[in-house]
C-alpha cells in the first residue's frame, strides 16, 4: 500500500507558496495514494501563539485545504493534536534520534537565529515530531519542498534505527516526493528569501484569500531586475526575482520552466506580470464540507502504536495497581 502523510502549520492565511509547493501537489497525488493531510498544530506551538488566534487558524487553514481541492470525503484531513498517538510516539523517538543528528537540522539554526538559548526545546526536537507524524501511520511517501528533504532523511535514520536496534521491520523508510518546478517560492520582494506568512510585508505574498484587486497591486509591485528575460534556465543564475517569477508563473501555467522562458525571452518583467493576471487561484473562501475523521485517524495510528510501545519495552496501556494482568 502506497500511503502519503503530510502537514501544514496553522500559523495564518496559506499563500501562494503553500498552494503550489505543497497543497496543489496533494490534489493530484490523490488519485494515486492513500492520503492523511493534516493540520500540525503541534509544531505551530514550537513558537509563540496567540490561542484563540491559532484555534481560528486550524479551521481556517482546514477549510482552505479542502476548498483547493482536497477530497475530505475520499481521504483523511485532520488536526495532530487530536491523536494523541503522535506526541506519545514521539517521546519514545526522542530516545532513539541522536543529539548529533539533531544538531545538523539547519531548519532550527535559520528559525533561532542568534538567539538559540531563549529558543524551546519543542523548536529543537521538533524534527522528532515530524518522524513520529510521519511513522505512525507507516507512511511511505511524504511531499517535502527542499527545505524539508533534510527533516526526512533524519526520519529515515530514526525509522532504520529503531528496527535495528530493537530487531522489528516495524517502521518503512519513507520516500520523498519533490514536484513541480516552483517547489520553492521565494518572496515577492526579495527572490532570496522563501515566501513567508511570517513576513511583515503583506506585498512579500500572495494569500489565498486575496481578492483579485489585491492580487494585481501585488504583482505589479513586485520586485524584478531591469534585464530581459532570458532564453533558458541557465540564465537565470544570479538573478533570484526572475528567477522566481517565471518559476511561478511555470508552475500555475502547468508547463516546464524552459517553456516560460522560451514564452517571454527577450521580454521584460512586465510582461510576464501582466500573463500572471490571466492565471487562476483556488477559491478558498468556498465552505469545506464537514467530515469526522477522528476515529479514522486513530484506528490507523493505534493499530501500530502498540507494536512500537512493546517493542521499545514498554507495557500494554491501561495497567493499574489492581490490574490482574500485572
Amino acid at each position: 500500500m502506497r500511503r502519503i502523510f503530510s502537514g501544514i502549520q496553522p500559523t495564518g492565511n496559506l499563500h501562494l507558496g503553500n498552494y503550489l509547493g505543497a497543497i496543489r501537489n496533494w490534489v493530484r497525488l490523490q488519485d494515486e495514494f492513500e492520503c492523511l493531510f493534516c493540520v500540525v498544530d503541534l509544531h505551530a506551538i514550537t513558537v509563540w501563539q496567540d490561542p484563540a488566534e491559532l484555534r481560528a487558524n486550524t479551521r481556517r487553514i482546514a477549510a482552505a485545504m479542502i476548498a483547493s481541492g482536497v477530497d475530505a470525503e475520499k481521504h483523511i484531513v485532520f488536526v495532530q493534536s487530536q491523536v494523541a498517538a503522535h506526541a506519545q510516539l514521539a517521546w519514545i523517538l526522542n530516545c532513539v534520534a541522536r543529539l548529533g543528528w539533531l544538531n545538523r537540522m539547519t531548519q532550527f539554526k535559520e528559525k533561532a537565529g542568534k538567539h538559540r538559548e531563549n529558543a524551546s526545546v519543542g523548536l529543537y526536537a521538533y524534527p522528532n515530531l515530524m518522524a513520529a507524524d510521519i511513522l505512525a501511520y507507516k507512511a511511505t511517501h511524504v511531499p517535502v519542498g527542499e527545505d524539508q528533504k533534510q527533516h526526512l532523511e533524519l526520519t529515515r535514520d530514526i525509522a532504520q534505527k529503531f528496527n535495528a536496534d530493537f530487531g522489528v521491520p516495524l517502521f518503512p523508510l519513507p520516500e520523498p516526493l519533490i514536484l513541480g518546478p516552483a517547489t520553492r517560492v521565494m518572496s515577492l520582494r526579495d527572490g532570496k528569501v522563501k515566501m513567508s506568512k511570517s513576513d511583515a510585508s503583506e506585498y512579500s505574498r500572495i494569500n489565498m484569500t486575496d481578492d483579485a484587486d489585491t492580487i494585481r497591486r501585488k504583482i505589479q509591485k513586485a520586485t524584478s531586475d531591469p534585464g530581459l528575460l532570458p532564453d533558458t534556465p541557465e540564465e537565470l543564475e544570479g538573478r533570484p526575482e526572475a528567477a522566481n517569477l517565471l518559476g511561478i508563473y511555470a508552475a500555475l501555467a502547468d508547463q516546464t520552466l524552459q517553456a516560460a522562458c522560451s514564452q517571454f525571452a527577450g521580454e521584460c518583467s512586465r510582461r510576464l506580470n501582466e500573463h500572471w493576471l490571466t492565471l487562476q487561484l483556488p477559491d478558498s473562501s468556498r465552505s469545506p464540507r464537514k467530515c469526522a475523521v477522528w476515529r479514522a485517524t486513530r484506528g490507523i495510528s493505534m493499530r501500530f502504536l502498540p507494536r512500537a510501545r512493546t517493542a521499545r519495552g514498554l507495557l500494554p496501556r491501561l495497567l493499574c495497581a489492581r490490574s490482574s494482568t500485572w
